[in-house]
């Protein structure tokens, strides 16, 4: 197998100045795809300490999520699939994070929005396509709320978590953003 470095910068839209490497095999004659290895995300902080996050980190792995075992007891833990998680990208538990993406509210509080997932781009809102799990963020504002905004990428700052996130047995994503606030629309 005929390893190749190359190094890519981040994406513009979503991308905040990050940079890192990956291995590619491009060997040929191989007879499927070539494998992509991640080898270090090595992300930006800006000048609060918040480290920069694009979606081209975030999705920057496969994940397939777990089946749902409709026979599995309610006390039974479900299977989480967070082994694919690479361990660069479960290093940003926890830590203050700034991501930008599109908007899309799932939960009002006179008139201001305080739950919506932060989305890669608009695909699922305008065309139905189904994101993979990696390429949304449950977004949850620490106070009060902010005005609906959509259709623009949007800053949001705040506490990351990384891991398997639930909510009434069923997996609702990978990452939340325990929101301290809004940003600049990027629009």
């Amino acid at each position: 197998m005929k390893l190749t470095r190359f190094v890519f910068g981040c994406a513009l839209v979503a991308g905040l100045g990050a940079t890192w490497t990956r291995a590619i095999d491009t060997s040929i004659g191989t007879g499927g795809p070539a494998t992509v290895k991640i080898e270090a995300l090595a992300t930006a902080v800006d000048d609060h300490g918040y480290l920069k996050l694009g979606f081209d980190q975030l999705a920057s792995y496969t994940f397939v999520p777990p089946a749902f075992d409709p026979s599995a007891t309610p006390a039974a833990k479900p299977a989480t699939g967070e082994e694919q998680i690479p361990a660069t990208v479960k290093a940003w538990n926890g830590k203050k994070a700034v991501l930008t993406g599109f908007m899309v509210p799932v939960k009002m509080e006179k008139g201001l929005v305080t739950e919506f997932l932060l989305m890669r781009n608009t695909m699922a809102c305008c065309y139905g396509a189904v994101p993979n799990m990696n390429e949304w963020v449950i977004v949850k504002m620490k106070k009060g709320g902010v005005q609906p905004l959509m259709d623009v990428p949007v800053q949001f700052f705040g506490d990351i978590k990384v891991g398997a996130m639930f909510e009434n047995g069923y997996m609702t994503g990978l990452y939340e953003l325990e929101c301290e606030r809004m940003g600049e629309v990027q629009g």
